[in-house]
């Protein structure tokens, strides 16, 4: 991988697996969706946030990235954006719960995937600590002669979102299918629906409160 201007490509796929596996707000929106609405949506979920983090590869990989770091004002607004949108997902998930008959019929199960992989891409694009990591880890493993070159940036965000995709799918996976029996029970969907709020307003009062 030296050719593409990569050193240490071995270290960087370990470490970059081991990164994917530590649990974050990307695990945490994934669990809350596949346990709430289902496999499908966990899925979709975890669609939306590998296309959001392309989003912030192709930023970090061409410099762009450095306009909203550098700026403490693009930051900030990016930053509350982002807190903002997890909040509402949040408070609605919660307003909906409350206020449904979960004895009604079939119907209210009905989601839509396109919306579901559409908030993946927003809570991950919205969120500028994404950016923060591709410019701080990337970097170690590129060559001095190659850093203003996109080609080993793209190749080593590649190779990490590639990692973290299929650990979001699995994660999303398993916990839909073990979700899947107590969903079945309109008490228990209706906690479920509680958790799955809390989560998100927990993950946009923790955005909204951090410091880079």
């Amino acid at each position: 991988m030296s050719m593409f201007g990569i050193e240490n490509f071995t270290a960087f796929l370990l470490a970059g697996i081991l990164l994917n596996l530590t649990p974050g707000s990307d695990t945490m929106y994934i669990l809350g969706r596949s346990m709430a609405q289902g496999r499908r949506a966990g899925v979709y979920s975890a669609l939306g946030i590998s296309a959001g983090c392309f989003v912030h590869l192709f930023f970090t990989a061409f410099g762009l990235s450095m306009l909203i770091t550098q700026s403490p004002v693009a930051f900030a607004a990016v930053k509350y954006a982002g807190a903002a949108y997890l909040l509402y997902l949040g408070i609605n998930m919660l307003w909906t719960s409350a206020a449904t008959n979960w004895q009604a019929t079939e119907a209210q199960d009905v989601v839509s995937y396109r919306k579901l992989f559409l908030s993946g891409v927003l809570t991950n694009v919205l969120n500028p600590k994404v950016a923060l990591f591709f410019m701080a880890f990337l970097p170690q493993f590129v060559q001095k002669e190659y850093s203003q070159s996109p080609i080993p940036f793209l190749l080593l965000g590649l190779t990490f979102n590639l990692t973290g995709t299929i650990w979001c799918l699995l994660l999303a996976l398993s916990s839909g299918t073990i979700a899947y029996q107590f969903r079945a029970r309109p008490t228990i969907k209706k906690w479920l629906d509680r958790f799955a709020g809390a989560v998100f307003i927990g993950l946009g009062i923790k955005l909204a409160f951090e410091r880079v």
